[in-house]
């Protein structure tokens, strides 16, 4: 099976960026990213790409009259790249119905909460308020509805008692750095196949333990 062709979407630092671009110096990730695209200039993931080699280029949503506009470039590049798969990485931008449409069961991003619990912004914060013992974070398809669609990989990570949003946060991103790369693997080799609005993974090994916060004393 040839690797899967992967395009990059940033706006910001390109942290989980990083991660992808690791699992991907693994053969049996069966993925290559082929372009990293960002609207900023001066987004710090397009040097980690550089470093590594990988094109990149910057299409900024401020020279452009419409979302439409915008949207229509972004895909210019993607399709003139051979992208398979589109992965959002922080990309701050909202992308038009029409955008997502085109790419279908072939684009997707990661939030920072156990969806559908915490959709938008402000999601540690949230969880924090409603004093949840579990927080995470999800890899799903993208559909036109905010952070929905059919859910990848989930990963979960203990809530501790004197957690701010921000130290949820370092914990959260430390599980997309490996939840990410594992969603991505699923589906360049061919494991993860979307049927309607759920994933189904193919020869799926299920953890032998299960997490609990608070543990008995």
């Amino acid at each position: 099976m040839a690797p899967l062709k992967v395009g990059v979407l940033i706006s910001g630092r390109g942290s989980n960026l990083q991660a992808l671009i690791e699992a991907c110096r693994d053969p049996a990730t069966n993925a290559r990213i082929v372009l990293v695209l960002s609207n900023k200039a001066d987004a710090g993931g397009l040097k980690r790409a550089a470093e590594a080699g990988i094109p990149t280029a910057v299409v900024d949503h401020k020279a452009y009259g419409d979302r439409a506009g915008f949207d229509a470039e972004l895909d210019r590049r993607l399709k003139g790249a051979g992208v398979g798969l589109v992965c959002l990485a922080g990309f701050m931008r909202i992308l038009t119905d029409g955008f997502i449409a085109a790419w279908r069961d072939r684009m997707i991003n990661i939030h920072p909460s156990l969806l559908p619990a915490y959709r938008g912004l402000d999601t540690h914060a949230r969880a924090l308020a409603d004093g949840v013992k579990l927080a995470g974070c999800t890899v799903h398809y993208v559909r036109p509805e905010l952070d929905t669609g059919p859910i990848i990989v989930q990963a979960a990570v203990p809530v501790a008692a004197g957690d701010t949003p921000d130290s949820l946060a370092a914990r959260v991103l430390a599980a997309e750095h490996r939840a990410y790369p594992l969603a991505l693997r699923l589906i360049a080799t061919g494991r993860a196949r979307v049927k309607g609005e759920t994933v189904r993974l193919q020869g799926e090994i299920l953890p032998e333990t299960f997490i609990m916060n608070p543990q008995a004393g």
